[in-house]
């Protein structure tokens, strides 16, 4: 009862129970005869009999005067059961928990919430802008964006790729930066200056391996992939162009002009009245660039923009300009108070990945600027992109690593989870100069079952796994089996549930098995065990498709659920998240989502034909369903190429406890792409339809 503490003040109150699985049954048991339980609710059902107590209606509960309602679910089910008897509960003073005791009417605070925050709008930047006769813009953090946290992140990544040729200066990032330093106390330095400096303080066989010119080309070209417009900012300097108005780009940079100018042109900017980089000057702002900036455009108003409240306020201000700060993104992050994020900030991939999301969320310095001040999202990729992609990244690491470990012939990626699993697991092979060796596995818990039962036990078994609907909808569904054409002399006890129609199951298994048999003799099939992939199961599939090989079966699970009560079942499945690990609550939560959008453009495979071709079930699915899940689907697909090409392969590493909190935002920032708030979480299995809003 330790579990259930939280019930103790609620010993006298009348209590009903939302849900029939067996999870319903174990708490039944846990609370015995010292709770005063009145029925069992059900979003589908409302009569009968489960575990010895009654089915009951909501209606029903509040006539025998129900006081608390306990939703025995996984948490993205207790979203939607909240959203659905939510406003009846608040009405008739019901205290509505989940089985953790956490309260499901409380009111969630908005932690991202920019309302309080004091910036330069867009319009208010534009108008200022206007009143000059000429702009310049800072370019880095202003025009500009990198891909990792912090600017000093680009001499790691520099020392990991030389590591990775074989070239190793000792203690390079120190002597990388501390150089820079060093020469920036008199003048604004170059790149190659710089470098030059750091080798003059090596041993000779350092500097015959790599010189200070190759060392600066080289970081240079790793610098320039991780920079991406900021193109709120971008837009706005096209528009003063256009306007006819002078517009410069002034930065305090060791790069050059040249330099300088591909990275604007990277922006889309081709037109500008000029570039200043401090290294051409020598100067930097503080000590001398906006003079010369002014000495182009004499006698006239200029407006600074930038986000350095140092280097572009007070310096720009000191030579007589007007200022306008804008954000940085990571100004914008420290306001979220880094959203969590801070302990994951000490390793170059951590820094990457979190860098990463901030370039995207973060993209506009005109974030706050929302009607309600909280951030938001328009565009389903970026739902891929921000909070699906990380961790379901770092599983395809995973998985790629299990199976290179054990050295799997076969390796089969159950549809339709497998879908896009299988083109980044494609892509990271492709990588190490490896084939793809993975078989897009047509499977379905539906098509397993209908091939692998083999007695009243495994009826039972599907039985168990409670539909929500009657018996014959559920034989129709998961064996189909129209009961209408089943004779009487074939149906037993029709109290029997499904074991009510053992006979016709039976004779179908037959068929079905066959033709299943037939499909597997086309995948080359090889010696050998076989990894299989599931993404969040409790291993039925996998248990029935066993049957129908004589190859050892391995599951790879992204998450395995109900673990303990599949150990009779001796499956040998491997779980990606772990029981017990902050990760798997929170795909835990959320994995209704992700199974959402973790799918085909195909429908479910219901079996096969003699011939071992598929027979699929009917596309339910609107067109612009399946365009929203491709779109999520390019953004989780771009995220994982983009942190590889960025990433070193030394410095790659598992977080899954930034994953975790990278997954948990999808609750806390708004979406309001209409095509991802229309989606519906099909599962004809269960015969449930949820919206997505249900859960989020």
């Amino acid at each position: 009862m330790c579990e259930y503490n939280f019930l103790e003040g609620f010993k006298n109150k009348k209590i009903a129970l939302y849900g029939l699985g067996v999870e319903t049954q174990r708490v039944l048991k846990a609370l015995g005869h010292d709770f005063k339980i009145l029925g069992l609710l059900d979003g589908f059902r409302e009569k009968g009999e489960v575990y010895g107590y009654p089915v009951i209606s909501l209606w029903d509960a509040m006539e025998h005067g129900v006081e608390l309602i306990i939703a025995v679910a996984r948490p993205g089910s207790c979203r939607a059961i909240a959203r659905r008897i939510g406003e009846v509960c608040r009405e008739k003073s019901i205290t509505l928990l989940d089985i953790r005791g956490r309260n499901l009417l409380e009111d969630r605070k908005a932690v991202y919430d920019f309302s309080a925050l004091s910036g330069m709008t867009k319009a208010e930047l534009k108008r200022k802008a206007e009143e000059a006769d000429a702009v310049s813009f800072d370019l880095f953090d202003t025009l500009v964006m990198r891909r990792t946290l912090f600017p000093e992140d680009v001499a790691e990544y520099v020392n990991s790729r030389l590591q990775e040729k074989g070239i190793c200066i000792p203690d390079f990032c120190r002597r990388r930066l501390g150089s820079e330093k060093e020469l920036s106390k008199n003048r604004a330095p170059a790149l190659v200056e710089i470098y030059r400096h750091m080798l003059s303080g090596t041993d000779g066989n350092d500097r015959k391996e790599i010189t200070a010119q190759q060392l600066a080309e080289f970081e240079w070209n790793i610098d320039f992939e991780l920079l991406i417009p900021r193109k709120d900012v971008c837009d706005i300097f096209r528009e003063m162009i256009s306007e006819g108005k002078n517009t410069y780009i002034v930065s305090d940079s060791y790069y050059d002009r040249e330099h300088l100018e591909q990275i604007v042109r990277k922006c889309g900017i081709t037109e500008y009245a000029g570039i200043l980089s401090s290294s051409d000057h020598g100067m930097s702002k503080s000590k001398g660039l906006y003079k010369a900036l002014k000495n182009l455009e004499s006698s006239v108003k200029i407006l600074h923009i930038g986000d350095d409240p140092m280097a572009d306020v007070e310096c720009a201000a000191r030579y007589g300009l007007a200022t306008c700060r804008l954000y940085s993104g990571q100004d914008l992050l420290e306001l979220t108070g880094n959203m969590g994020l801070s302990a994951y900030m000490g390793s170059l991939s951590g820094r990457l990945r979190i860098g990463m999301f901030v370039s995207a969320i973060f993209n506009s310095p005109f974030q706050f600027e929302t009607d309600t001040g909280c951030m938001e999202i328009a565009d389903v990729y970026d739902v891929g992109y921000l909070f699906c992609a990380p961790i379901i990244s770092d599983f395809v690491f995973w998985f790629y690593g299990q199976m290179e470990k054990e050295h799997f012939q076969n390796i089969w990626l159950g549809a339709r989870d497998g879908y896009l699993i299988q083109k980044m697991y494609a892509h990271l092979a492709a990588s190490y100069g490896q084939t793809d060796r993975t078989v897009y596995f047509l499977t379905s818990r539906t098509a397993a079952i209908r091939a692998g039962v083999l007695d009243e036990t495994d009826i039972r078994y599907v039985d168990d796994m409670k539909f929500s609907g009657t018996v014959e909808e559920s034989l129709q569904e998961r064996f189909g089996i129209d009961a209408h054409e089943v004779c009487e002399a074939d149906r037993a006890d029709k109290e029997a549930g499904l074991l009510c129609y053992k006979k016709p199951i039976m004779e179908k298994s037959i068929t079905e098995r066959s033709n299943y048999q037939n499909y597997m003799k086309g995948l080359d099939l090889r010696e050998g065990n076989i990894a299989f992939f599931d993404f969040v199961a409790k291993g039925t599939s996998q248990m029935y498709i066993q049957r129908l090989v004589s190859n050892h079966m391995k599951g790879f699970y992204f998450l395995w659920l109900e673990a303990e009560n599949m150990k009779d079942k001796k499956l040998d499945i491997r779980s990606f998240c772990e029981d017990g690990e902050f990760v798997s609550g929170a795909v835990y939560d959320n994995y209704y989502i992700l199974e959402t959008i973790l799918t085909a453009p195909h429908p479910s495979v219901k079996g096969f034909d003699e011939d071992g071709q598929p027979v699929y079930a009917d596309e339910t699915r609107k067109d612009e369903d399946i365009r929203c899940f491709e779109r999520v689907q390019e953004g989780i697909l771009d995220y994982f190429k983009t942190y590889m090409e960025l990433c070193p392969q030394g410095e790659r590493q598992v977080d899954k406890g930034l994953d975790g909190i990278l997954l948990r935002l999808i609750h806390e920032i708004k979406i309001t792409d209409t095509d991802f708030l229309n989606l519906v979480i099909e599962d004809p299995f269960f015969h449930r339809m949820t919206e997505i809003t249900d859960v989020l």
